[in-house]
């Protein structure tokens, strides 16, 4: 038997969906019982043949085969999987409901979805040339039963449902593909597992074993959803060492996000370790520091995609780059700011809109769209600009010509043109200095994930970022509403906002720690940070030398911004290919030799040091 275990998250290679899994809203864990989709292509009939005969028949789960069959031919799979199983075993019909300990084969020449417990079917339709049920179901699947899903990619010869595998995890499910050894066609479950959204890989009737033990997981059947993050109330209880051993590892805050989206996360990943109490995970995380890493990279994955909502991007090129790209010369950028830009669809999507508005034009000013994101995982995959065919669902054929490179393996990179014009680092939203004089902000389905706090000091970071004109585009589940004093709507449907003048600048300054910051010796003092104790007199400090104090940078001994306060743009960029917030390396031309220079003279001598007459 070959079984991968959890491994971290890269948060890439995220589906096309039309609404995000909305952390407000919890799971659907009040399902009454668990749904195994599992999609199959060539040589799949075996394999689930030999899946379901090992399946024993009061597992409380339903099954449902999304398998590639011939459009023009009866299908005479209920009767074969009849023979192998007691379950009753039925060829779907439109809008029948599931039942646990049943078995559901999608008919031929159809696609299938789950809403509200029912199954209903359409004539299969072509997305770019391919069919994709399994995604489509998956998808459905994941919106139906949230963390009561399981899916499963058997042998194949396509990438069909590989997408839908980040919808299940998104939703807190489980995934598994059929080893390579067994799969008689192995480009399904290989294409799965390559999208790093895979859980188990395991020969089919150890898939059946595996599934059989998680049908005793109280996460699976419990009617009420298991809340695991709750008030912190002890500093040595379960959830303050996890918060503590996250923060640890990464420098993230975790407690700044919602529960119930921390809930999922959590719950998910105890289920695959089979631990039934918070205690029981907090411990194995101290024990395995590797499960720390894949926890932080799972609560960081979000969905993502090429041109998601398509009109979005349209009405980018009708109502917002005519606007930020008036007055602009040769010398004067466009500036552009994809905050939480995960695996860097959604900023190579913007840049090609750009580029595509630019086409016609006889000048075109420099583009500069700096791409940030939490995750370095996330962003060594923007960065790369390497895509698998079943990202590519959304581009058109045209798109593909002009701003991708089809390589041999089947995949394909993005042209140097628009990668050019990018620029990725790692970025704390809660935490890190933010870009300045932009045009235009894109933070998409972000938001939704964090505290109503810090959602209210980002859009304040946000409106200080923009220019005067600049605009701010989020996600379909999201808007400006306790901001509407910092935003005014532009496109209510695209979400795309426009700043506000205001009489007084925002009163905060942008701090950051290193990474990753110091070990968690004493969770007393987590627990503070976390619970927020408001002092007065630091409060009117802070307020008054925001307002007041010079433009300031404080830096480490390794020459890291630490801190910053003002608008510090004229004297600091980030120029292309920089991933780090590093003094020298951001200070402008004609800074650098005097800046080293007098910051060497002050560690030295321990004096202040002034120099004047630069030129910048």
């Amino acid at each position: 038997m070959t079984s991968i275990p959890p491994t971290p998250e890269d948060s890439s290679d995220l589906i096309a969906s039309e609404t995000p899994l909305d952390p407000n809203q919890p799971t659907k864990t009040d399902a009454p019982f668990p749904v195994v989709g599992i999609a199959a292509s060539a040589g799949g009939l075996e394999a689930f043949t030999e899946l379901i005969r090992h399946l024993p028949t009061n597992t409380d789960m339903a099954f449902v085969l999304i398998q590639h069959l011939a459009p023009d031919h009866e299908s005479l799979l209920s009767e074969i999987l009849s023979r192998v199983t007691k379950m009753p075993v039925h060829q779907v019909q439109d809008r029948m409901m599931v039942e646990p300990n049943e078995v559901y084969v999608i008919p031929p020449n159809t696609q299938m979805t789950l809403v509200d417990g029912m199954l209903h079917l359409a004539p299969r339709q072509k997305s770019y040339g391919k069919y994709l049920p399994g995604d489509i179901f998956f998808e459905s699947l994941a919106a139906d039963r949230g963390n009561k899903t399981i899916a499963v990619v058997l042998s194949g010869t396509d990438g069909d449902g590989s997408l839908g595998l980040k919808a299940i995890k998104v939703a807190g499910g489980v995934t598994f593909a059929q080893c390579e050894a067994t799969a008689k066609f192995d480009s399904m479950p290989n294409t799965a597992v390559a999208t790093g959204n895979v859980d188990f890989v395991l020969p089919p009737q150890a898939i059946a074993a595996e599934l059989t033990n998680f049908g005793r997981s109280p996460f699976l059947f419990d009617s009420e959803p298991l809340e695991v993050v709750q008030e912190l109330t002890e500093p040595g209880d379960a959830l303050t060492t996890i918060f503590a051993l996250l923060r640890t590892t990464s420098g993230v805050d975790f407690t700044l996000y919602k529960p119930t989206t921390l809930d999922r996360r959590m719950q998910r990943r105890m289920l695959l370790y089979k631990l039934e109490s918070l205690e029981d995970y907090a411990k194995y995380l101290q024990e395995h520091p590797a499960e720390v890493q894949a926890l932080y990279e799972e609560i960081l994955i979000h969905v993502t995609s090429f041109f998601r909502d398509p009109e979005t991007f349209e009405q980018l090129k009708v109502q917002v780059f005519p606007t930020i790209s008036q007055n602009k010369s040769t010398n004067t950028p466009i500036r552009i700011w994809v905050a939480g830009c995960s695996t860097g669809e959604e900023v190579y999507s913007i840049a090609i809109c750009l580029l595509e508005f630019f086409s016609d034009r006889a000048t075109v000013p420099p583009i500069q769209i700096f791409a940030t994101d939490i995750s370095e995982a996330a962003i060594n995959r923007a960065r790369s600009g390497l895509y698998l065919e079943s990202q590519m669902e959304a581009v058109s054929p045209e798109r593909r010509n002009r701003f991708f490179i089809a390589l041999a393996n089947g995949s394909y990179q993005i042209t140097s043109p628009v990668r050019e014009v990018c620029v990725f680092a790692r970025h704390n939203l809660g935490g890190d200095p933010p870009f300045s004089n932009l045009d235009l902000i894109s933070c998409r389905n972000v938001l939704i994930y964090l505290s109503d706090s810090l959602q209210s000091r980002i859009m304040s970071l946000f409106h200080y970022s923009l220019n005067l004109t600049g605009f701010l585009m989020l996600g379909t589940s999201e808007s400006v509403k306790s901001s509407s004093d910092l935003f005014t709507s532009v496109d209510e449907v695209a979400k795309i906002y426009a700043r506000k003048l205001t009489l007084t600048r925002p009163l905060f300054s942008f701090t950051t720690n290193p990474y990753p910051v110091a070990s968690v010796d004493s969770q007393q003092r987590v627990t503070e940070n976390i619970a927020n104790n408001f002092d007065l007199a630091r409060e009117v400090d802070q307020l008054l030398s925001n307002h007041y104090a010079p433009i300031s940078v404080v830096i480490n001994d390794q020459m890291h911004i630490l801190h910053l306060r003002g608008d510090t743009d004229l004297y600091l960029k980030l120029p292309p290919g920089s991933t780090e917030l590093n003094l020298l390396v951001m200070a402008r031309e004609g800074l650098m030799i005097p800046l080293r220079t007098a910051i060497y003279q002050a560690q030295t001598r321990m004096a202040l040091r002034k120099a004047e007459t630069l030129v910048v």
